[in-house]
């Protein structure tokens, strides 16, 4: 009983405790209720407030930007306007001007029209008068034709031909005068230069005889020289490639070859074994070519002392075997390499007084001939073919120029062309230098006559001062003092063309004409 009233009045207070903390949760939840409320309530108010404080600040800026902008465009219309005022006064003074311009191009207008109706009436005038001079002209020529008895063709003709032989009287004293006066200041100036060039140079004469024949002791040796049924003369023309004559001619075995260098290697190699006097095919090829390697040892020293003598660079090791060749080569008795070296000291004094570059003057003078060290190999001019050989070997294009041009059988590029020809002629002309044959001597003096003679007028020629002058007598009356001149020019060009010689030639043409009378 007791515990069925414990249980009762625990269940009373837990129902009684529920309710109680129902109702306190339920008015706690109340109060949490209101007061939320209450604080959006405050946030909506706070909110509205910056909402209104944010459009005033807004319309404030926005009033105060619309003015800002209202006073630039204020401002702007003022300056527009002030812009539009200087162009309206502008246009209006272009139109006064431009209305000044009309009135003065209308007032010029008919000034010029006025001139115009003036000239055509001149115009008509000057025709008329035109065709009156016109019908007097030919009524004079005419009359002219008449009292002369020649026609307006003739006439014509008539005074061409006395205008042309005028103008060509007058040509031909202009141009005497000019050539005289330029031939007079090239004269003094060249052998101003060459003067220079020559005192400056005294080098001896290359006047050089070599010969193929070998002395001999005795005429006993001809016989060892043959040999048995003729095996050493056949094993020495073998080994040599030259020809060995011997005859009647005491004392003397003669070489004979086309190419100076075996020629050489064959006189040397002869002396040896006459010397030795063992000589048998073994022997002769031994001491041949023995002989053979000192010759081209000597060659290539040769063309080395050159370039050192020159005081030149370094030249390529073929060139210098070249240049080394030209020491067995001679022209009219002239030694190549001598003349060469001459040559190449000539164009440097030369380059010197015209102020030019000395050593390229020096190269191209000593390479000038070194054509003629392979004329028999190669076909061709020897300038020519010296200019291809040197150009294969890495010389200039200013070298390779002067080398094919100094006879002139290619044009020149350059002035050292020029300077080698003048170096050339000055070497091949110095008294000594070069000599001839008497044959080939009468066979040029022949030649000289007869290219004279070849011209219509000649009368007679003479080939005076050994050849270097030819004199021209002309009958004066088949040519003029001006046909003259120009007959002696036309048979300079003409010698020119068809003769080679050294130095120059002066053509002298004599128009003289007799006035005989006989008093009685």
């Amino acid at each position: 009983m007791l515990i069925a009233q414990f249980f009762w009045d625990g269940v009373l207070f837990l129902l009684a405790g529920g309710g109680l903390g129902f109702w306190l949760c339920r008015w706690k939840e109340h109060g949490s209720r209101k007061a939320a409320e209450a604080a959006d309530e405050a946030r909506r108010e706070a909110g509205v407030r910056d909402r209104e404080a944010l459009l005033r600040e807004a319309r404030l800026a926005a009033n105060e930007e619309a003015l800002e902008i209202r006073r630039q465009v204020e401002a702007s219309l003022v300056s527009r306007q002030d812009h539009l005022q200087r162009l309206e006064t502008q246009f209006a003074e272009r139109e006064k001007l431009i209305n000044t311009q009309l009135q003065g191009l209308g007032d010029r207008q008919q000034t010029l029209l006025a001139q115009e109706q003036d000239l055509e009436q001149r115009r008509k005038s000057l025709d008329h008068r035109q065709t009156e001079l016109d019908a007097l002209a030919n009524s004079r020529r005419q009359e002219l034709e008449r009292i002369a008895h020649l026609s307006a063709a003739e006439a014509r003709a008539q005074l061409l031909k006395e205008v042309e032989d005028s103008s060509l009287r007058d040509a031909s004293d202009l141009s005497r005068n000019i050539l005289e006066d330029a031939r007079t200041r090239a004269e003094s100036e060249a052998r101003r230069i060459l003067g220079t060039a020559l005192q400056r140079y005294a080098g001896d004469h290359t006047f050089e005889n070599t010969t193929a024949t070998v002395v001999l002791q005795g005429d006993d040796i001809k016989g060892r020289i043959i040999g048995r049924e003729g095996r050493n003369i056949r094993a020495f023309e073998a080994a040599t490639g030259v020809t060995v004559l011997i005859d009647d001619t005491p004392n003397a075995v003669v070489l004979s070859g086309f190419d100076p260098v075996r020629r050489e290697i064959a006189r040397e190699a002869m002396q040896r074994l006459i010397v030795d006097g063992r000589i048998h095919p073994t022997r002769i090829e031994e001491v041949v070519a023995r002989v053979s390697e000192e010759i081209d040892e000597a060659i290539h020293q040769a063309g080395a002392d050159a370039v050192y003598e020159l005081g030149l660079p370094p030249l390529h090791q073929e060139i210098l075997k070249l240049l080394g060749r030209l020491k067995f080569r001679r022209s009219f008795s002239q030694n190549i390499l001598a003349h060469s070296i001459e040559v190449a000291h000539l164009a440097a004094l030369l380059a010197a007084e015209l102020h030019l570059d000395i050593p390229t003057a020096k190269r191209a003078g000593l390479l000038h001939d070194i054509g003629k060290a392979v004329n028999h190999e190669i076909e061709g001019a020897h300038a020519i073919v010296g200019a291809d050989l040197i150009r294969r070997y890495g010389e200039s294009e200013e070298i390779v120029n002067a080398v094919a041009s100094h006879h002139e059988e290619v044009p020149h590029t350059n002035v050292y062309g020029v300077l080698v020809s003048a170096a050339d002629a000055i070497s091949a002309s110095r008294p000594g230098a070069r000599s001839e044959t008497m044959t080939t001597y009468i066979r040029r003096l022949e030649d000289l006559e007869r290219i004279g003679l070849a011209f219509n007028g000649v009368e007679k020629c003479f080939a005076v001062q050994a050849g270097r002058e030819l004199r021209v007598m002309v009958q004066p009356d088949q040519l003029t003092d001006e046909q003259a001149y120009f007959l002696a020019r036309s048979i300079a060009r003409r010698i020119e063309d068809e003769l080679h010689y050294p130095g120059q030639i002066r053509v002298t043409v004599v128009r003289e004409t007799r006035c005989v009378e006989f008093a009685k």
